[in-house]
């Protein structure tokens, strides 16, 4: 007869399998869609399973708003999609409250939802709207609930939020500052796709009939796989590693040389918060039941680079934050 111990171990490795099984299919529908961006698709559903929010940069073409639109519908969530201008107001993203004046004359105010009370929300060029509508998403990010007019309103559950951003152009827009690239639990810098992808990419969406996305998950069947990741257990030794790799980026804390000569911040506490949930959720979607210490190497970049930020003069001798995460992580390596 199963002890309680083992019968515990038992449910939760059925409900990993589970979980691979379930991501599998998602992965599998992902990819009919999307070509030659494997890469990008696992480290955003890591973060959808870590329950973050993520920030996509890359050129435009690269099918950063089709994956948002399109995890939407697989994954079961409600989505809602704000192209960020320069004239955006906090308004347009919280919603308002409006006067109205019912029939017998009395007047009453009515809060009226704006775009950010879906599940899954489109932030496309979020760098391109003032920093007052920027920070218009710092509570809803970080509490997910929002307040106007001295009132509180809660959001859907789950609520995720991704951003896009294009690196290449620097007229008319305004550099997200640290205390919101914070809430994004990762960076994913999106490259062009390989020659075969892309051959096969001109080929399947030139066509006369489009493959549309089909739901796979519920936001239910989210919201349970997230509540599986904060149950997976972490060695002590990944816990060190994870430690020890956020406090080498500081340069005041740091006993590598490239960092405490070059880095002008490090990472904080939220990062090592970050990189916890992220390899948790790595390992299950490996089918894994416990993180390692590759997968903290395998995410230490995108859980880190947009954390840290590197001095004018290194920048101009050529040293970029890669490298310096790459040698962050040459110990563990």
């Amino acid at each position: 007869m199963l002890s309680a111990t083992e019968r515990l171990q038992d449910e939760v490795i059925q409900d990993v399998d589970a979980l691979v099984e379930s991501m599998g299919r998602v992965r599998d529908h992902i990819a009919t869609l999307i070509f030659g961006q494997t890469r990008v698709v696992d480290q955003v559903l890591i973060t959808l399973l870590s329950g973050g929010h993520v920030l996509l940069v890359g050129v435009p073409g690269l099918a950063k708003t089709r994956l948002t639109e399109m995890l939407g519908t697989i994954l079961g969530l409600s989505e809602q999609r704000v192209q960020f201008t320069p004239d955006l107001m906090p308004a347009d993203i919280l919603g308002s409250e409006v006067l109205e004046e019912t029939e017998t004359g009395r007047r009453s105010f009515r809060f009226i939802e704006g775009p950010v009370f879906c599940q899954l929300l489109m932030a496309d060029e979020i760098n391109r709207a003032s920093p007052r509508t920027q920070s218009a998403l710092l509570q809803a990010m970080q509490e997910h609930k929002i307040s106007v007019a001295g009132r509180s309103h809660a959001l859907p559950h789950p609520f995720h939020v991704i951003a896009t951003q294009n690196p290449i152009e620097q007229e008319g827009i305004y550099p997200l500052p640290e205390a919101q690239l914070d809430r994004f639990l990762m960076q994913v810098d999106i490259d062009y796709p390989g020659r075969d992808d892309e051959w096969k990419m001109l080929v399947e969406t030139t066509g006369s009939t489009e493959k549309l996305a089909e739901q796979v998950l519920t936001a239910e069947e989210l919201c349970a796989a997230q509540r599986l990741v904060r149950t997976v257990p972490v060695g002590e030794s990944v816990v060190e590693a994870i430690l020890e790799l956020i406090r080498s980026g500081r340069p005041k804390t740091s006993n590598i040389k490239l960092v405490a000569d070059n880095v002008s911040w490090g990472p904080g506490p939220r990062a090592g918060q970050a990189l916890m949930l992220a390899t948790r959720a790595r390992a299950l979607l490996d089918g894994r039941v416990s993180p390692s210490i590759d997968d903290v190497v395998a995410l230490a970049p995108p859980v880190l680079r947009h954390r840290m930020n590197i001095s004018f003069t290194a920048r101009a001798e050529g040293l970029t934050l890669e490298q310096v995460i790459e040698q962050m992580c040459a110990p563990f390596a």
